[in-house]
């Protein structure tokens, strides 16, 4: 590691949870973010700050104004422009080191596997079922771990699944049959910080994954309400029929 990488990470490398082989290992992974909105903009930055070496960044929307209240990847100056090259740019604003791929293209299950190879994990920030189902069963295909974050109104949720642990539920294991008209923030709203604390948070868990720092969070799934000031951690388990899982007992 360089002199000025010894200091950029500094504040990493005092944490004995981390230390300097905590550092590369973040400096060594390539982390998919699907999604550059309110939750995929605090990801990419937090993550692009901490290091991580290589991302794929993947969204087919463009820069609204409506868009600039929560998501702080974006600017006026970006207006119009595809969500993933404005992130890209803040990200290198950040830390010009990283290497950033960009996909202005919406993922399905058949373009994730075959981005797939390389990548160290995925991070869900999307407000898509369709797509957060292809994610998981690409992750499963590819025995890759993710990060899904979904945030709404005054609430957020973030969970992880890893297919590499033995019995760790799936995505359908948690929502079986979700639709679309749960999920928008478009017509339901959302307070711009709820989807800063939730990206914050999946950003944290992105690096435990990478690092293997405190306690494994596969399985889990962290609600909070803002309304209440309420957390919650729910442990989950894999659904006796799972179309995905196929575990019956």
């Amino acid at each position: 590691m360089k002199d000025d990488q010894l200091l950029r990470y500094s504040r990493h490398i005092l944490l004995p949870q981390l230390d300097i082989e905590g550092q590369q290992a973040i400096m060594s992974a390539h982390v998919m973010i699907i999604g550059l909105g309110g939750l995929g903009s605090p990801v990419a930055l937090y993550l692009a700050a901490a290091g991580v070496g290589e991302f794929t960044l993947v969204d087919d929307d463009s820069v609204e104004l409506t868009n600039l209240q929560r998501q702080i990847a974006h600017n006026t100056h970006t207006l119009d422009l595809s969500k993933v090259e404005s992130a890209k740019t803040s990200m290198l604003a950040m830390n010009p080191e990283v290497t950033v791929h960009c996909h202005p293209v919406r993922a399905d299950n058949e373009w994730l596997c075959q981005h797939l190879n390389g990548v160290t994990l995925m991070v869900d920030c999307s407000d898509n079922a369709d797509i957060r189902y292809a994610m998981n069963d690409a992750a499963l295909a590819k025995n890759i771990p993710w990060v899904s974050g979904a945030a709404v109104g005054f609430a957020g949720q973030v969970a992880v699944f890893d297919p590499r642990e033995e019995n760790s539920p799936c995505y359908r294991c948690l929502y079986p049959a979700l639709s679309d008209d749960v999920l928008s923030c478009a017509e339901s709203g959302v307070l711009s910080p709820v989807v800063g604390v939730i990206g914050s948070l999946q950003s944290t868990e992105a690096l435990r994954l990478i690092t293997k720092f405190g306690e494994k969070q596969h399985g889990c799934l962290h609600t909070w309400d803002a309304l209440a000031g309420d957390w919650r951690r729910w442990k989950l388990s894999q659904r006796e029929v799972c179309m995905c899982c196929e575990n019956i007992d």
